[in-house]
């Protein structure tokens, strides 16, 4: 009888109370959570398919991505890739991002085309969908360390079923195809002018020219963009995990070879999908406001902090204007600390104390009185004989301002008035560019990693029974179409190369195609094959980028990171099922992100584009002639403009390159410097919070002072005008209170009494 009785209140209890205490009620977290546990892969087959999905607004903060995937490589139709090009692809795009589960390209019945068959000339697959996965590997017999390397793929074709079944990824029943119908079946009929025209204009090796308009996804400035965002989905039968995919539009002539232009029409024909882990997301559980406008089905309150994925708490909770923190506080409270609060903790440990005097900022401006304006340019005395010119970048204290006057004075008309050595700027100009240019570096490192992929795995003279052929060498439309791909791709790439090293491309002693852009959401661009150059000083081969990575890999290639693979092909043209590729399992050798080079910044006065640029720079790499040993076969490299990047005026550690660390003009008595990401490359990207003990005085919406204020008042200061520098101060807690206490005046009211008495 007691078991059954503890039974019935622990089942009670259950039902109750949802969160850790009974103070929390029951919200969208809890209702999300529950969803994702009655799903799993031993029942997910039979449950209904609105459960298969969560609610879209469960992914709060999709990112505002403009930029797509130009997945079709030839520019002309003559050649089609083999199906070994696509499944490397897929492969490329999950072994270069860590955050990337899946990777796929599912194309319309009947509209991919292909040659890995003989006599398949303008025929079709029935379906066709190369899929990667990224596998769990911990108990793979390959690995006999028994540890997870994250680096085993399982590849195969979704599309070698039997059409029109349950396994059919275009049929309704297939029932996790959101990402197929966001964009197809594209239904286009009589119309030429459905879909987004480019134009490329090419300059060969042998400097003649040509001109091919293609048709593509929407472009960056179009509304809506070329990304779409699914709902979270369990994926069931596959990878059984809660996934949200990105998808991307394919666009193609079809049909082809007709004879007849007028009745191809330019449509979808297929759609990329990059699929991600849910339960990696950071979610959002703050208020809607500005900068936070939803939707958000998390929202509740605090401020959102990244790097707590599917979790409570991943925020802060800030006092508002007025208040400030207790003085035994020295950060504002944790989110993870308030969840985990019980509810004594929760209604008595995490208030804001209310500001006594709240101030006014000055109306009347004067100007600072001598004695202040010298303390201040004593404690900053580069401000005092000020350097101007390439000069400012080489004092023992930077001068922001004039160094930025410098380097955004110059432009393609000045610049020519500047020695080379001038107009590169040493590597602690670009901090932070590492982190803020990543994902341009890691679609550099996507293409030199399938390139290295397929010239390690696809052996143009391999024999396969049947009418199976292998694929063949790539071409140089291939190589160009790719490279034009990544700045189509990302509108913060400017340009893109790839540089082959000498007689390592097919039947080309240089080849290099190099594709840029000459204004932003370009249309229009421009491709060039770097290999008609042959002055000393303008041949990619004496480039110092180029040589550094071909000396750095020029034997040992120990340190490169193994990628295994388990392909599945179709049977045959049809498809019908899948069977092992020949070579089951099979692996290639690619870089990572930290083998790459990033160049110092430079102004480009010479190129095609002139601004001031950072570069980085991937290789690739491929069997040699007896297909014994690697060997270097050249990089990919991708160009961004610098001014896009943050500064960051704060303090750090001594051993930080970061040329302008510690240039901020807070009052570092009372307040602290806290980077605000977003100001470009631009002084007063940051904010002056007040230190423990100290509060904000003035009445304001905000409860710090901002750095783009702080540096005009301090140039004001420096110029003898009017300014309000010297008010940038916090005030000490408490200090500054009109409140009388009425113990306080009892106190004292007894002690008077208590020394004179009555007379």
């Amino acid at each position: 009888m007691i078991y059954r009785v503890i039974a019935l209140s622990a089942c009670l209890l259950a039902v109750s109370v949802i969160g850790q205490y009974e103070w929390q009620a029951r919200d969208s977290f809890d209702e999300i959570s529950r969803a994702m546990k009655l799903v799993n892969k031993d029942n997910c087959e039979i449950q209904h398919v609105g459960d298969l999905y969560l609610h879209e607004d469960s992914v709060s903060h999709l990112p505002d991505i403009k930029d797509s995937r130009f997945i079709r490589p030839a520019i002309n139709d003559t050649y089609d890739p083999g199906m070994m090009y696509y499944f490397l692809s897929t492969v490329a795009d999950v072994s270069t991002n860590k955050h990337i589960n899946a990777s796929a390209i599912y194309f319309s019945p009947n509209m991919s085309y292909s040659s890995s068959y003989r006599g398949f000339f303008n025929k079709t697959f029935p379906r066709f969908a190369p899929r990667t996965f990224r596998a769990d590997d911990f108990n793979d017999p390959i690995h006999l360390e028994r540890i997870s390397t994250l680096n085993t793929f399982t590849v195969q074709d979704l599309g070698a079923i039997k059409p029109d079944t349950s396994n059919d990824y275009t049929s309704d029943y297939y029932r996790i195809n959101e990402w197929y119908k966001k964009w197809l079946p594209d239904d286009v009929v009589m119309r030429h002018d459905t879909k987004t025209t480019y134009h490329i204009e090419i300059r060969y090796a042998n400097n003649t020219n040509e001109t091919f308009p293609f048709h593509g996804p929407p472009g960056a400035d179009e509304v809506p963009g070329p990304v779409k965002w699914t709902r979270p989905y369990f994926d069931c039968g596959r990878s059984n995990r809660w996934l949200v995919a990105a998808v991307v539009p394919i666009a193609d002539i079809y049909p082809r070879h007709t004879g007849f232009r007028h009745i191809e029409y330019p449509t979808y024909t297929g759609a990329a999908v990059v699929e991600m882990d849910f339960e990696r997301i950071d979610i959002n559980q703050c208020p809607p406001g500005l900068g936070n406008n939803g939707p958000n089905l998390f929202c509740r309150y605090g401020k959102m902090q990244k790097g707590k994925p599917q979790r409570r708490g991943a925020y802060q909770c800030r006092c508002l204007p007025g208040y400030r923190l207790p003085l035994q506080t020295r950060r504002p409270f944790l989110g993870e600390i308030v969840e985990r609060a019980t509810a004594e903790q929760y209604y008595n440990g995490f208030d804001c104390l209310k500001i006594g005097w709240i101030q006014k900022l000055p109306v009347q401006w004067e100007k600072a009185p001598p004695y202040i304006r010298n303390l201040y340019l004593d404690r900053y005395r580069e401000y005092l004989n000020q350097t101007t010119g390439p000069a400012t970048l080489n004092q023992p204290k930077l001068n922001i301002h004039r160094t930025l006057d410098f380097i955004l004075g110059i432009n393609k008309d000045n610049c020519k008035n500047y020695k080379p050595e001038e107009l590169q700027l040493h590597g602690g100009a670009m901090y932070g560019a590492e982190e803020y240019f990543q994902n341009e570096a890691k679609m550099a490192l996507r293409l030199a990693n399938f390139i290295s992929a397929f010239l390690q795995v696809s052996d143009p003279n391999e024999v396969y029974s049947g009418k199976r052929v292998a694929d063949k060498p790539l071409t140089e439309d291939q190589m160009i179409g790719e490279t034009l791909a990544l700045v189509l791709g990302n509108s913060r790439i400017w340009s893109a190369g790839t540089y082959w090293e000498r007689n390592k491309f097919t039947n080309r002693t240089l080849f290099a195609p190099y594709a840029y852009k000459k204004i932003l959401n370009a249309r229009k661009l421009n491709v060039e094959d770097l290999a008609r150059l042959d002055k000393p000083d303008e041949v990619y081969l004496n480039k110092p980028w180029f040589k550094f990575l071909k000396y750095r890999w020029a034997s040992n290639f120990d340190n490169l990171e193994k990628f295994w693979m388990k392909i599945k092909i179709r049977f045959n043209e049809t498809g019908e099922t899948t069977r092992k590729y020949e070579h089951y399992p099979n692996y290639y050798q690619g870089a990572r992100l930290e083998h790459g080079y990033w160049t110092a910044p430079y102004y480009d006065c010479k190129g095609k584009v002139p601004m001031w640029k950072i570069k980085y720079v991937a290789p690739f790499f491929g069997w040699d002639s007896l297909k014994v040993k690697l060997e270097f076969k050249g990089v990919v490299a991708v160009t961004m403009d610098l001014l896009k990047l943050d500064i960051n005026q704060c303090p750090d550690h001594y051993y930080i390159a970061n040329a302008f660390k510690d240039t901020h003009k807070c009052d570092q008595k009372t307040s602290y410097c806290v980077p605000i990401p977003g100001r470009g490359f631009e002084t007063g990207g940051y904010k002056c919070e007040c230190k423990q003990g100290f509060e904000y005085p003035f009445e304001d919406p905000i409860t710090y002072y901002d750095g783009q204020l702080v540096e005009a008042e301090f140039s004001n200061l420096v110029d003898n005008n009017e300014t309000r520098f010297d008010m940038y101060k916090c005030r000490l807690a408490g200090a500054s209170s009109i409140q009388a206490s009425i113990v306080t005046v009892l106190v004292l009211l007894c002690i008077c009494f208590g020394f004179y008495g009555p007379r």
